[in-house]
Parts: C-alpha cells; sequence; structure tokens
C-alpha cells in the first residue's frame, strides 16, 4: 500500500496551490459578491492547463489522470468553491462526455476548443420534475429526417449561459421503460430555439453560472448524437462517478480551506487572556475536521485511483462523495462557530466556505442517493 502523491501529482499540487492564491483569492469574495462570472479568469484557466485537465494532448489537452483532475477541483476550492465548481463541470461532465462516448469527428471539433478556453462545456440531465430520479426527464427529441427536434426544458444547469455547448439529455423513445430510450445531443450555444430563460439565485457558489435551460423545437444533425440511440443514460451515470470523484474533491478543499482559517484565526484571537487555540473546547472542534477530512481525503482518492486504473469505482465514488461532503458542511460550520460572530460577517471568508459546501450534499446525486448506490452495491 501506498499513500503518497507521485513527483507529478505533488508538483502539481503546488503549481495549482499557487495560481489560486495569486490569480484567484484576491478576488473570490467580490466574485461572490456580485455573483459575477468570471469571464476574465478563464483564459488564465486555459493557460495553466485547467480547462483540458482529461482531455488528451492530441486534442490539445493536457491528458492528466483521474488524480491529478481531483488535486485539480481540491486545491481551487481551497480558494473559490464557484470556481472549483466550473473546473469540476467543464471536465468532468460537459467534455467528458464526449471524450467518453464522443466519435473522432466530435471530439476534434469541440475538445480543442473546450481546452483553450474558446467554449466552456454545460451538461445538462436535471429537470425541474426530475432531479434525483434524473431517469424520469421529459425533455423530448423527435426524429425528423436526418435531424432531431429537441423539446423541454432543464435545470440547475452549470455554465447554462456561458457555455459554447451543451450536452443534453433527451427522451426519444416514450414506448421503452424509463431508464432506456435516452440519448445524448451536442448543442451549440447559438443554435435557433436554445436559450438560458432563468439565472438562478444561489445560497452558495453564487459566481458559478446556474441557469435554466430551454428547448423549443431545437433541431440538431444527427451527427451531433453523441453515442448510441437510446442508450444515453447507461452513458450518463458513468460519467456521474467520475463527476461524484470531483465533487468530493471539492468537499474536500472547502473543508481544508475553512479549517485553515480556523487554526490561524484560533492562535491569533485572544479571550480571557489567552488564544483561544489554548481552550479544549477549540481544540476538539480542529481535531474533529482534520480527522473527519482526512479520512474523506483518502476515500476521495481511493475513487480517483480505482478510475485511473479502469476498475470499478462506483461504491467508491459514492462513499467519497457522501462523506466528504458531510464532513466539509461539518469542517465549515465549526471553523465558523470558531471565528464566532466575524465568522457571521462577510468579512472572513469562512462564512462563503460554508454556503459553498452545502451544494457538494446536493450536486452529482444527494447524500440520500450516495446512501442508495452504496446499499444497492452492497445487496448485489
Amino acid at each position: 500500500m501506498d499513500f503518497s502523491f507521485t513527483e507529478h501529482h505533488a508538483l502539481l499540487r503546488q503549481s495549482v496551490r499557487d495560481f489560486a492564491q495569486s490569480e484567484v483569492r484576491p478576488h473570490a469574495r467580490q466574485w461572490d459578491k456580485e455573483e459575477r462570472f468570471p469571464h476574465e479568469i478563464i483564459p488564465k484557466l486555459a493557460e495553466m492547463g485547467l480547462l483540458g485537465i482529461r482531455i488528451p494532448e492530441e486534442y490539445g489537452g493536457s491528458g492528466m489522470d483521474t488524480v491529478s483532475y481531483a488535486i485539480c477541483v481540491e486545491e481551487t476550492a481551497k480558494i473559490d468553491g464557484s470556481l472549483a465548481l466550473t473546473l469540476a463541470s467543464h471536465n468532468g461532465l460537459g467534455t467528458g462526455h464526449i471524450l467518453t462516448f464522443g466519435n473522432e469527428e466530435q471530439k476534434r471539433r469541440y475538445l480543442p476548443k473546450a481546452a483553450r478556453g474558446e467554449w466552456l462545456a454545460a451538461w445538462a440531465l436535471t429537470e425541474p420534475g426530475s432531479g434525483s430520479d434524473s431517469a424520469a426527464l421529459r425533455t423530448t427529441a423527435r426524429r425528423d429526417g436526418n435531424d432531431w427536434v429537441i423539446n423541454g426544458t432543464k435545470m440547475f444547469i452549470t455554465q447554462g449561459s456561458v457555455g459554447g455547448f451543451c450536452v443534453v439529455l433527451a427522451r426519444t423513445n416514450a414506448d421503452a421503460p424509463k431508464q432506456k430510450g435516452i440519448t445524448a445531443f451536442i448543442v451549440d450555444r447559438d443554435t435557433k430555439g436554445f436559450s438560458a430563460s432563468k439565472h438562478l439565485e444561489k445560497l452558495g457558489c453564487r459566481s458559478s453560472d446556474t441557469v435554466e435551460l430551454t428547448f423549443e423545437e431545437v433541431r440538431v444533425p444527427d451527427t451531433q448524437r453523441v453515442g448510441e440511440v437510446d442508450c444515453g443514460f447507461s452513458d450518463t451515470m458513468q460519467i456521474l462517478d467520475r463527476g461524484r470523484v470531483s465533487i468530493a474533491a471539492m468537499a474536500l478543499g472547502l473543508g481544508y480551506g475553512a479549517l485553515d482559517m480556523a487554526v490561524h484565526y484560533a492562535k491569533d484571537r485572544k479571550q480571557f487572556g489567552n488564544p483561544i487555540a489554548d481552550f479544549q473546547a477549540i481544540k476538539w472542534m480542529l481535531a474533529d475536521s482534520k480527522t473527519e477530512l482526512d479520512a474523506a481525503s483518502l476515500l476521495t482518492y481511493r475513487a480517483a485511483w480505482l478510475a485511473d486504473q479502469k476498475r470499478p469505482y462506483s461504491k467508491e465514488a459514492s462513499m467519497a462523495k457522501l462523506f466528504a461532503s458531510e464532513a466539509a458542511t461539518r469542517a465549515c460550520n465549526r471553523s465558523l462557530q470558531i471565528h464566532g460572530g466575524y465568522g457571521y460577517t462577510r468579512e472572513f471568508d469562512v462564512e462563503r466556505h460554508l454556503r459553498d459546501a452545502k451544494i457538494c450534499e446536493i450536486g452529482e446525486g444527494t447524500s440520500e442517493v450516495q446512501r442508495m448506490v452504496i446499499a444497492k452495491h452492497l445487496l448485489m
């Protein structure tokens, strides 16, 4: 057993950490306050290779593995959960679906532009009436000659209004069981009938673009279909597995970032003539957070390693996301408590971390769904 990172992974971690400190930290609080997507950071992310983390070099990407992907998301989340969510969704969902199931023509058309930051990727599965029960989606795609015509609404779509393209899941066979008869399509941003109909105001991750999408007689050629007809849902489950690793990594970063703030504050803040770090109640909160986050880290990087070894990791990804997301929320909550009244103000970043962490218990499948997945594997 080897619990150490390779030299490459260690250097990558330091590189992303330095980038986040210099390019993201000075602006993250303001981006959150304005609830504005930071377009200006996108070219810098592309220059760092962070928009093509898993895209092979032949398509202009960095060609990194899943462990590297998790490291990049974790280190970014230590500073800004919104930007970490952008990285996770762009690299894991939108581009990930094309990378895994797209044909060669689709890969050469979309992946180089995605890696260069010319086109951000969106991925549309969730709908107003289908969240955890994602197979109950009602968006349809009907065949019309060599084209498909898409109609419906998608909800909570990351990069929905700023993305250059969107991978959309739609029902193509109404007579098939609900987990069958679903197909994926790539829809370009400027396609007629495709629009971001509503921008969503959120508790956290406020500078991440999250919208409702509307498809009104959106016509795309069959060449925009990703994968086999009626097989999109099984493909989607594979995409979600890797996505859950990235959300676990995002939770880790938010938790560790909040813990680091708490440690520094506890050393500096004095009450009753002593630093509050001297008080047992504070020490125990710090100890609990460190223990839980380190355990979450082991679960997260085990799942990432299994993915890189091309071994089954669905259960492990769900375990990582479940534990890391809930551990991060607890760690952020403890850190805010240690900050006291100051932590409740926006002068300190710990409140932002707590708000951002909550989405990790919801996105890519709620904690309740993760427990269902884990139990299903146990009872097989």
